[in-house]
């Protein structure tokens, strides 16, 4: 009987690049990334189960993003927030699209995709690195995080009007976003608040929100759609169950292990 190797060389991966990590000082996210590189390189493939887990962890991650996100102060800096990511999208699109279509005379859509490629950015990531930095609870940390939204929804947006045809499924998706994050932020008390779900080592609170975010991921399959925008809505909404006293900020914080410790490697 063959024995897949693959999840056990991911697992010294992962191992080795959290120890190379606290060694020198360069975030997880980014010693990780290069030792999948290497590994790739000598073979090794990703699996279906890998992608999955990928996607889904970055999708955890852009929560937990909103999740920490300071409405008050994204209000306040609304303005900085929004130019500070658009300029960052747009700039590089509009350089390497015009570079690529003019200059190096490719063709219309692989210069559009160069020009996406090139411009975005990775709010999963960003947040990590502000997590592992202790700069996500500081007001600069709460910018960053905030226009590199802007900047991952001008890449979505963009995406979706060159290259998505919406279907039949995408204004379902649109529907069931909004019915969500609108139950969720009105009675998700009712799970958070209830001493019979409170700390117990089950983590029903934390089934809850993955169960929303897998609510999501599904029906912007269905849809064509990207399930980042409502998960990152999704963590503002409910925000105000993880702000106020140490019990609410444990889901979080086991959240965060959770999602740190194997869905986003």
């Amino acid at each position: 009987m063959a024995v897949d190797v693959i999840p056990l060389i991911a697992g010294v991966i992962v191992l080795a690049a959290s120890i190379i990590s606290l060694r020198i000082g360069i975030s997880v996210a980014i010693i990780e990334i290069l030792l999948g590189v290497i590994a790739g390189h000598f073979g090794f493939h990703s699996e279906s189960w890998m992608t999955y887990l990928a996607g889904f962890g970055g999708i955890t991650l852009t929560f937990l993003a909103g999740a920490e996100i300071d409405t008050a102060l994204m209000k306040e800096k609304f303005k900085e927030s929004m130019l500070i990511g658009l300029a960052s999208f747009l700039l590089p699109f509009l350089g390497v699209f015009a570079y690529t279509y003019f200059f190096a005379h490719w063709s219309l859509n692989a210069s559009l995709i160069a020009g996406v490629a090139l411009s975005t950015t990775s709010l999963a990531v960003v947040y990590s690195v502000l997590v592992e930095t202790k700069l996500s609870k500081t007001s600069l940390g709460k910018l960053i995080m905030a226009s590199t939204f802007v900047t991952d929804m001008g890449t979505a947006l963009t995406l979706s009007i060159l290259f998505i045809k919406p279907n039949k499924y995408t204004l379902l998706f649109i529907l069931v976003s909004f019915v969500v994050i609108f139950i969720a932020g009105k009675y998700s008390h009712k799970i958070f608040n209830n001493n019979i779900y409170k700390n117990k080592v089950i983590e029903p609170e934390i089934k809850y929100i993955f169960l929303l975010l897998l609510v999501f991921i599904y029906f912007a399959g269905l849809g064509d759609g990207h399930a980042v925008l409502p998960a990152f809505i999704l963590g503002m909404v409910m925000s105000k169950y993880f702000i106020d006293g140490a019990e609410s900020k444990l889901v979080i914080h086991r959240l965060r292990v959770v999602a740190y410790a194997i869905i986003t490697p």
